[in-house]
């Protein structure tokens, strides 16, 4: 399934509806020109398995509602790391120590970045 919208507009609709659910340290890794898999990585922490769950179903509502659906989901049930790939964007949900064990943001740390807490969080250095 294809996207009808662009990899930012998808990334930052992804990005609100996990600060809608409370999601903590949520990164945006822009991965164009260094990944061929997808163009961004939206990273967040949950404080638990019930609240990694209510941000996923969030996302999927959210993005539900705009005609997207995820290619794939996984690890929502076990409620320690979940990916939704919307195929330009891959969200990873993780509980504190899992994001600490996985580090994607050291794993593909030459890649930019966005915080929640700056101002370009939402608009990923657009124009």
């Amino acid at each position: 399934m294809t996207s009808t919208h662009a990899p930012t507009e998808l990334a930052e609709s992804i990005a609100a509806a996990a600060l809608d659910r409370k999601a903590v340290d949520l990164t945006l890794l822009d991965l164009r020109g260094v990944s061929s898999v997808t163009d961004f990585f939206v990273i967040c922490t949950a404080r638990s398995d019930v609240h990694v769950r209510a941000i996923c179903d969030r996302i999927e509502e959210q993005l539900a509602q705009q005609g997207e659906r995820p290619v794939a989901r996984e690890g929502i049930a076990n409620g320690r790391w979940a990916l939704l790939d919307y195929g330009d964007v891959v969200v990873h949900v993780f509980q504190a120590e899992a994001r600490a064990f996985y580090d994607l943001e050291r794993l593909w740390s030459h890649a930019p970045r966005f915080t929640s807490g700056s101002t370009s969080a939402i608009e990923l250095g657009r124009p």
